[in-house]
């Protein structure tokens, strides 16, 4: 089928006229438990009514006028990110692969600023994935994305994650910064304990590097806290966001401490769009609601009760599921049959996944699910399984 947009998906064969809370209703009138909330992005699900007004409001008032002025929902989101995070200061952008870029840029900058100009190469992971710029697929961990777009950008090292001793001997006068995502979402949901990340903190400090976490998946209150390095009482230097942040509305930021951003003087970096009125008006909103006392507590306790059904699930079809992994609402099956085939069944059924590396089915759902929503989704699991058993 010839078609005027780019072909550099492979769509599945459905399209959505609206959604409500966490649901999708297609075309074709079929509802669906959206689990996959656009990859970890509708954060609060969809035409959330906070987020709605939010956005209809602000349309009416101003769209754009570029970074050459002053934007108050921009510093009223930095002030509010900063206030609840390690940060200083805080750069917005569009996407979480310009978060990422910008962030080695702050990370290298600040090198080359206290003399350290040799300092110029990021120790990363395996099974990372940052972003699909040129430099940010240097950065990840994912030979296919890489095919064909060689030379690829230089000055990037990968050991494996959660191995410190690998971690250490690739560090060394030439390093600038550690990047890591401490729950890897497309690598397959493999969580950093906190003991990795601890000694990544340790590490960073002893060889002279900056720390980056790169939360863009996990952040925003997946876990159940409001950054996943939270967990591990540590604090990075530098931090991405984007997908969450905005629910739905295209937005990144990098948050950084005033040492690992004292190299960023004005002209050192920039956006058109980054910042613009409309996505800081929905990321405050969303903000709004996620810093409403009790939403973080009930997402961590509904995160544990459903990682202990999926579990239960699994122990019962131990040929189609081998295991649960993950954190909060940020959750992983270990498939036994092809993760994609068990991704299409459980569409037909009713409920969104998405796919991950190590045949990896990610569960996602909105952070403003409840019970009900928890047991629908175990019931669809539960029922495709035994049917695919029998």
């Amino acid at each position: 089928m010839v078609t005027t947009v780019m072909p550099t998906y492979g769509r599945i064969d459905i399209a959505f006229e609206r959604g409500e809370g966490p649901y999708l209703y297609s075309t074709e009138g079929r509802r669906y438990l959206d689990f996959a909330s656009g990859i970890a992005t509708n954060s609060l699900g969809h035409a959330h009514p906070h987020l709605v007004e939010t956005l209809k409001s602000q349309s009416e008032k101003l769209w754009h006028v570029s970074n050459l002025y002053e934007v108050p929902e921009q510093k009223r989101l930095a002030d509010r990110l900063v206030q609840n995070s390690f940060a200083d200061t805080v750069f917005f952008a569009n996407s979480g692969a310009e978060a990422n870029e910008g962030a080695l840029k702050i990370a290298r900058k600040y090198q080359w600023e206290r003399g350290e100009k040799e300092r110029n190469e990021i120790v990363c992971c395996t099974s990372a994935f940052h972003g699909r710029t040129l430099t940010t697929l240097s950065a990840g961990d994912n030979e296919t994305y890489r095919t064909g777009f060689g030379p690829r950008p230089e000055g990037f090292r990968h050991v494996a994650f959660g191995n410190m001793n690998e971690m250490r001997e690739a560090m060394g006068a030439k390093t600038a910064a550690i990047l890591v995502e401490p729950i890897q979402g497309e690598g397959g949901i493999n969580t950093a304990d906190v003991e990795y990340l601890k000694a990544l903190r340790q590490a960073a400090d002893e060889f002279g590097a900056l720390l980056i976490f790169d939360e863009i998946q996990c952040g925003m209150g997946r876990t159940g806290k409001l950054w996943a390095y939270e967990w591990a009482g540590v604090a990075p230097d530098i931090m991405t966001l984007a997908k969450g942040l905005g629910g739905g509305f295209p937005v990144g930021a990098i948050l950084a401490s005033e040492k690992a951003a004292s190299g960023m003087a004005p002209g050192t970096h920039g956006s058109t769009f980054g910042g613009n009125p409309l996505a800081m008006a929905v990321a405050n909103a969303v903000l709004d609601v996620l810093l409403e006392p009790g939403l973080l507590d009930r997402v961590a306790k509904l995160g544990d009760d459903f990682h202990k059904r999926l579990e239960a699930i699994a122990s019962r079809y131990p040929k189609i599921i081998s295991g649960v992994k993950g954190k909060g609402l940020m959750l992983g099956l270990v498939c036994e049959v092809t993760n994609a085939d068990l991704q299409g069944k459980l569409r037909e059924a009713g409920l969104l996944t998405v796919g991950a590396a190590g045949n990896v089915l990610r569960i996602l759902p909105p952070l403003i699910i409840d019970e009900s929503h928890v047991a629908e989704a175990c019931d669809i699991l539960e029922k495709v399984c035994a049917d695919w058993d029998a």
